[in-house]
């Protein structure tokens, strides 16, 4: 055991933290036998420990609870020093209504593919998770989105728990953090068969998730507020409604019972605590996946727009800044360090992007029915037309009348 001065870089803020560090196997489980998954174990660095809060380093609890703080975007001390530099943050990560016609300029002649996230996205986060529903007009905006781009919801939650708030048939569902991936099972013009996506590549942990999740609803029943999510493949830890004073008790709790799970790793998000498998897969590999199952793995003509407002969704921004493909959109009011291009402030916001977007399809459509009927009726080809494959579907004419 030894002693490390750690840096953490979390949100923008720098916190030099003293804490013991074993020089043991946890910075490494190449040792151990790696499951039938994609990618293997996860290797953990030093200078990640605490950002993946690895739970069996003897990470002082005290550092837990700083970047408890530092994850919480209400907390306005972790929020401060950003803050005074809103104005600068916002020249690197401009507005995406702002940007609207750069954005789409730049998307021209590719086929757009939708990424949300669902809590703080397509619903305003709130105290009970089990409340976070849409509204209405999110939903209805939602359903014309996926009729004009192939669309995927990308969540921490459960994917059953997310399609019950969603209820869109249509569309792609990502949950776990992307370890549980399901295609459209009607009305999708992008789905190749009904059932044809389909991931699971932690499902030898589900016996395991299920045990710790028991075990933690009885560790935390002693502190108000606190909630536990079993989401399939991975659990969450909420403390959103636990008191400040009373996080280090739940981090404790939550490190007292991981600490006989080495195969189980911990992260943070906004207000929670996520335990996930230590595999090699995340929201960024959720989106490339989805990508080659739609046939856009090496496309070059593919536009790919994820929107979301949580760390974990960083893994996502962070493939498309390296693709040179597409963009990410955080949605924060706060400044935030991130690998998004742009930004939006609240699910409003996010509607509005998505409700531009569709009208700028539909009209799209329509200059290009319109030019192919001027054309037809022009150069007397409309039966030599009905035979060829159709350049705008039926449905696409439809949309454009509509």
């Amino acid at each position: 055991m030894t002693k490390k001065n750690v840096l953490v870089k979390e949100s923008g803020l720098e916190m030099a933290i003293n804490m013991a560090v074993s020089n043991s196997s946890i910075f490494t489980t190449a040792a151990q036998k790696p499951p039938s998954v994609p990618g293997g174990y996860i290797t953990i660095s030093r200078k990640k420990l605490l950002q993946n809060l690895e739970i069996n380093g003897g990470t002082r609890i005290n550092s837990w609870v700083d970047s408890m703080r530092a994850s919480s975007p209400t907390h306005h001390k972790a929020s401060h020093s950003l803050a005074d530099d809103h104005s600068s943050w916002m020249l690197q990560h401009p507005s995406a209504l702002d940007m609207f016609e750069q954005i789409t300029k730049a998307s021209k002649g590719k086929q757009i593919v939708m990424f949300l996230d669902y809590d703080g996205t397509l619903s305003p986060i709130v105290e009970d998770p089990d409340r976070a529903f849409m509204s209405d007009a999110m939903r209805a905006t939602v359903r014309k989105l996926a009729r004009y781009f192939p669309t995927a919801i990308v969540s921490g939650r459960c994917r059953d728990k997310v399609y019950s708030f969603v209820r869109l048939a249509e569309l792609y569902y990502a949950g776990s953090h992307g370890m549980d991936i399901k295609g459209p099972s009607k009305g999708s013009n992008y789905a190749k068969s009904a059932q044809s996506v389909l991931c699971q590549p932690a499902s030898e942990f589900l016996p395991m998730i299920d045990e710790v999740y028991q075990i933690l609803l009885e560790k935390t029943k002693s502190t108000p507020g606190a909630k536990v999510e079993n989401n399939k493949f991975c659990l969450s830890v909420h403390f959103r409604c636990v008191e400040e004073k009373r996080w280090s008790e739940l981090a404790q709790q939550v490190r007292s019972v991981l600490k006989e799970y080495p195969k189980l790793r911990l992260t943070q998000g906004r207000k929670v605590l996520e335990i996930r498998p230590t595999i090699k897969w995340d929201k960024g590999k959720a989106l490339e996946f989805l990508l080659e199952s739609l046939g856009y793995a090496n496309c070059a003509d593919v536009f790919p727009v994820y929107i979301g407002d949580d760390r974990t969704d960083e893994d996502a921004f962070k493939v498309l800044r390296d693709r040179g493909q597409g963009f990410g959109i955080l949605v924060s009011k706060i400044p935030k360090e991130t690998n998004a291009a742009y930004s939006l402030q609240e699910p409003s916001e996010v509607m509005d992007f998505l409700r531009r977007l569709v009208e700028w399809k539909r009209l799209s459509l329509r200059r290009q029915f319109r030019m192919l009927r001027r054309a037809v009726l022009d150069d007397g080809l409309l039966t030599k037309l009905d035979k060829a494959e159709p350049i705008i579907t039926v449905q696409d004419a439809e949309m454009t009348c509509a």
